[in-house]
Formats: structure tokens, sequence, C-alpha cells
């Protein structure tokens, strides 16, 4: 496959990279990269990381493989999975992992794949485009108080039910949405009110990408399969760009990060907690003004603890 040439800016690189500890990893590590996107990220950990050790990347869109085949390094490999599949390495042999949540560069500013209202192209929103329905085609049969739902729960949008109305009634009207521009304009023709400087159709644009892509429910996967794989003292690293990616990885570490008590057996031992909190990051000023879309990233550490025998 031939890849799109847009240009990609790595958020939190060199945060991210120093979060994983490579100096101190043992000389056969392996790290694990969640989302590949352009290679930024990888191409730094593999900078670092010892001559023995490996990185295996993950990533669902296919211009994304394609990139990674540029990568001449034995250390190296890709697999075409989204991070879900993270559960399939052996467990407790990862030393680090790295989830960047962000939709790339090249995914946004490409109008073939859909996912801004700043280009016109196809309402399509997949990252893996080999497989899934587009938001096209699910809205072509999705009933109003679904697609009101999907708007609400992912979009946190107030105005998710005139929405969902006016898109079935284009569609009954024989005019469905195929396209970013259609799906823009009728938003910006039914939201009166929005924040000032946001576009009226941002968090519904948001909120039909995280639903076609199931992002939240591979993210609670992937964090889930992160305490089989990771090694004692292995990093967990993740990088979010809204509230409900963030909310679950800070609460996921939380809940991690205590010993549980059974009220049901208070004499018991507790279960042990399993994480350590390191560090909660954002891009710092100078990171944001060169590259705007760092604004929101939030990037959240933790370690893998000692697992009592």
């Amino acid at each position: 496959m031939q890849v799109t040439t847009y240009e990609h800016t790595t958020v939190l690189l060199r945060e991210a990279v120093e979060a994983l500890a490579l100096p101190s990893v043992r000389p056969d590590a392996l790290l694990v990269d969640g989302t590949f996107g352009r290679g930024g990220h990888s191409r730094a950990i593999l900078a670092g990381l010892p001559a023995g050790g490996r990185l295996v990347a993950f990533d669902k869109d296919e211009e994304a493989i394609a990139a990674a085949a540029q990568i001449a390094d034995a250390r190296f490999s890709i697999r075409h999975q989204g991070f879900q599949h993270l559960g399939e390495l052996e467990p407790g042999s990862v030393s680090g992992i790295l989830l960047d949540l962000g939709v790339s560069s090249p995914q946004i500013d490409s109008p073939a794949r859909g996912f801004s209202f700043r280009f016109d192209g196809p309402l399509d929103m997949r990252m893996d485009t080999s497989n899934g329905l587009s938001v096209a085609e699910w809205l072509q049969d999705a009933d109003v108080q679904q697609i009101a739902e999907v708007i609400r729960d992912f979009g946190e949008e107030r105005f998710a039910g005139p929405i969902a109305k006016a898109i079935v009634a284009r569609r009954e009207a024989g005019s469905p949405m195929a396209t970013t521009a259609d799906l823009a304009e009728l938003v910006a023709g039914t939201v009166k009110t929005r924040e000032a400087g946001q576009h009226p159709a941002t968090r519904t644009f948001q909120a039909f990408r995280i639903f076609i892509n199931a992002e939240l429910e591979e993210l609670q996967q992937a964090l889930k399969a992160s305490l089989r794989v990771l090694a004692p003292g292995g990093r967990l690293v993740v990088i979010s760009f809204h509230s409900l990616e963030d909310r679950i990885v800070k609460q996921f570490i939380a809940q991690h990060s205590k010993e549980v008590y059974d009220r049901r057996a208070p004499f018991a031992p507790p279960k042990p907690m399993l994480l350590n909190a390191l560090a909660r990051v954002r891009p710092g000023e100078q990171e944001v003004k060169a590259n705007p879309r760092a604004r929101s990233a939030v990037m959240r550490v933790a370690e893998r603890t000692e697992t009592p025998a």
C-alpha cells in the first residue's frame, strides 16, 4: 500500500519514552507500542532499546502498517491489530507498554478517511478501512435512540436528541448522510450554541469515531491485559486526548494502586495492589504552541508491582 504523505508531530515524545525507563530495562527487554501511527514513538524507543531487546507495535490502520515497513531494524515487528490483542503476549514478558490514544495527523488530514469536518470526504472514520461499517453505513439503519445515545455517551453532547432526529429525518427524506460536509452542515444547523472557538460538529464527530472503532471498549481490554503481560517493574504509559479516555485510565490506575479488603472476610489478607501510580504529565507551553493538537493531551504513568507468591 502507498503511504499517504501528511506530516505528523508526535505528542509528548521525549516524556513518553523517558517514562518507559529504558536505561533500566533488562538487556532482552520486550517493549510494546500499542499505536504505531507513523512511528514517532517507536523510532525513539528503538533508539534507546538494548541491542538484545525487542519492540512489538500494533496498529489497525493499513497505512500505518505500510509506514512500519520502512523501519529496517531486526528488533522491531508490527501486528496489523488493535491493541486489545495485547493480552496475546506471554504473561509477565513485557517491560513497558505505551498507548498513544490520539488519532494521527495523517488520518485527520486525509479527506478520504472522513475523520474531520475541515475537509469534505466520505463519512467513514474507520481506523481499519478493511473491516467493519463506516459511519455512513451505520447511519443508514440506526434509529433515533441509537444515534442519540452514541452522540450523548461518546460526545457528551447536550443536543444529542435534536441532532439524531435531524439525521434520521434527512435519511427518511431520501438524502442520507454520505460525506463529512453533510454531517457538519446538518449539525451546525441544529446546534445553535457552542463554546467559543469550537465547531458545532466537534462533539458529534468525536462520538461517531469513538463508537465506530469501539475505542473505549478496546482501551478497557488493553488496560486489563496490561496487568497480565507486564513484568514486575514494567511501565504502563498512556496518552489520552479527551476526558472519556483519561477518566478510564485514571480510574483503572487508581483501582489497582491500592490494597483491596473483602468486607465479607475482614480478617483475610487484602488483595495486593498491582500498580504504583507514578505521574500525570501535560505538554509544556512550547509544545502546545508548536503543535496545538497537543493541548488536550494527558499522559499517565504507572508501574507494575511485584505479585506475591
